[in-house]
């Protein structure tokens, strides 16, 4: 008994600990006037890009003390959208993303850090395929609030980083005649995206 009530507490804990963190958030992202985009290298000659299409939001800003701030985002893995039907199915599928089994992206912030007068460093959780490794998100440019014409509050920001897809389990590739392969293994990642305030 005392075995299984130990492991029910350890499996408990451990749940907590994967879960997202759940904050007071401020803003909301607008996802009609935001981006998620990425892009990888192809056969060493051209950049292929693309997006997320479906994701969702959440930030806390604390701009009294930044570095008190929060940010969530969960995308939509099967929202891929490289403007090309048979390579988007390529990348959905268990070569890439396989996103029958694995349906979210997500990053969580443990840590924001003032880099100068105009540029954040966010460090955070991304988890792709079931796999969490901690990235650091530079953000520029953050607004100041603004008031829409329906009287909304609105501001906004970019952010950007590099991952590289083989430690989030995406091997796949092929070499090619002239010396390297197919796909690249970094991926840039970057983020346009406006907020809306929480009434």
């Amino acid at each position: 008994m005392k075995i299984r009530k130990m492991l029910s507490s350890a499996v408990a804990l451990l749940l907590l600990a994967a879960a997202p963190a759940v904050f007071a958030a401020d803003y909301e992202v607008d996802t009609g006037h935001s981006r998620v985009g990425f892009g990888v290298k192809h056969m060493l000659v051209s950049t292929v890009r693309g997006t997320f299409t479906k994701f969702t939001g959440a930030i806390a800003i604390d701009d009294a003390d930044i570095t008190k701030s929060k940010v969530h985002l969960d995308i939509d893995a099967a929202s891929i959208n490289t403007d090309n039907a048979k390579r988007d199915e390529h990348l959905k599928s268990a070569d890439f993303l396989d996103v029958t089994k694995f349906q979210k992206i997500t990053f969580d912030s443990t840590k924001v850090e003032r880099a100068n007068a105009n540029t954040l460093f966010v460090t955070g959780n991304l988890t792709i395929k079931n796999v969490m490794k901690p990235v650091i998100l530079t953000v520029t440019g953050l607004t100041a609030e603004v008031k829409d014409p329906w009287g909304g509050i609105r501001r906004g920001a970019q952010a950007s980083t590099k991952i590289n897809r083989k430690e989030f389990g995406m091997t796949w590739n092929k070499a090619i005649e002239s010396g390297g392969v197919v796909v690249g293994d970094d991926v840039a990642i970057d983020l346009e995206v406006e907020l809306t305030k929480k009434k």
